[in-house]
């Protein structure tokens, strides 16, 4: 998994509420294999009307923010299904931050575990970045992680939240099973130690 310490980028604005799971990845896709580019489905049926062609009114469809790898929406982000594939779409769709006032339990875990922060802030300090981007096409930002702070449109920083254990993971770029697997030796030493003290049968 990459890290993530410091991520300086063009940020789209996606204003709206409860864009779900089968928005961000259709079930049509949910049979592919992991190693398929799955940025390749992101938001296919938002983007593209029912002969396939891409809908120009779409903002992910605009040329400036082709290279975009911060998304900020609206409330209620990635609700409905389960399905992890909706942040391995964003994931291989180029993104690495997503920024809402409020997500959907399981795609929040399901992104923290897949190297995709999630970030909530108020909705009024979301609004407030949503007008600046929609203002203002092809702006950056900056997510950064070990400060814990986001600089949105006209350089005001925002602090936010994010537990130790995720925040530790995500700075060293270690999914569950590397962390567990660079907890070789203390393992070990425990494993060793219960064999010493075990009582003999």
């Amino acid at each position: 998994m990459e890290a993530f310490t410091r991520l300086d980028a063009l940020a789209v604005p996606l204003a709206r509420a409860n864009i779900d799971t089968d928005q961000i990845v259709p079930a049509l896709y949910l049979q592919k294999p992991r190693s398929d580019n799955f940025g390749d489905y992101l938001f296919h049926d938002v983007r593209h009307d029912v002969h396939g062609r891409r809908r120009d009114e779409f903002v992910l469809n605009a040329p400036v923010y082709a290279d975009a790898r911060i998304l900020v929406a609206g409330p209620n982000f990635g609700c409905g299904s389960s399905r992890e594939h909706a942040v391995w779409a964003l994931y291989d769709g180029g993104f690495r931050a997503v920024i809402a006032p409020s997500f959907g339990d399981i795609f929040f875990s399901n992104a923290l575990k897949n190297g995709l922060l999630p970030v909530r802030l108020p909705q009024a300090v979301v609004q407030r970045m949503l007008d600046g981007l929609l203002a203002a096409p092809g702006t950056r930002m900056t997510v950064d992680l070990r400060a814990q702070t986001v600089t949105g449109p006209g350089g005001r920083v925002e602090p936010f939240h994010i537990d130790p254990f995720p925040r530790q993971c995500l700075l060293e770029g270690l999914d569950e099973i590397d962390y567990t697997l660079a907890q070789h030796a203390a393992i070990d030493a425990f494993e060793q130690g219960r064999t010493r003290g075990a009582a003999p049968l």
